[in-house]
């Protein structure tokens, strides 16, 4: 099982990039995960680089403040689903400053919510590495999650 983040933008604080280098070795004990930056631009061109970015196959999950909202239980469970089913990739999605262009949300599996407050684009790649390697934690009961 891989996974990927895929999220307009680079990261250049480096007290956040390093935050998020430690959380994406945590989750890549448990399986791959790729991090992809895409170039921000015009909304065609955006489209375009997510489209390619996305692999056939994938599970693929738009991060939406109006998405779902699940506990980190229910996110665990989510995974433990994708890898039951076999699920080759799973790739979590994140926009810019202006979000997700409606067509690549729209064609997503699930929309999900970190928050119902708008995060930086930043700050919600950083929260969903944490909750990732969470789930991993809560499905393995490592001490983490408590």
């Amino acid at each position: 099982m891989r996974y990927a983040i895929v999220a307009v933008g680079k990261i250049k604080q480096r007290g956040m990039r390093a935050e998020l280098d430690d959380y994406l070795g945590r989750i890549r004990r448990y399986c791959a995960c790729d991090e992809v930056e895409l170039k921000d631009g015009p909304e065609s061109e955006v489209v375009a680089r997510f489209e390619r970015a996305i692999p056939p196959r994938a599970r693929v999950v738009a991060l939406e403040v109006e998405g779902r909202a699940l506990s980190s239980h229910d996110l665990a469970d989510f995974v433990s689903r994708c890898e039951r089913d076999a699920i080759p990739q799973v790739v979590w999605l994140i926009g810019g400053s202006y979000g997700l262009p409606r067509r690549i949300s729209q064609a997503a599996h699930l929309q999900l919510s970190l928050s119902s407050m708008i995060l930086p684009h930043r700050l919600a790649r950083l929260v969903l590495a944490e909750q990732l390697y969470r789930s991993f934690t809560i499905l393995r009961n490592e001490p983490y999650s408590h």
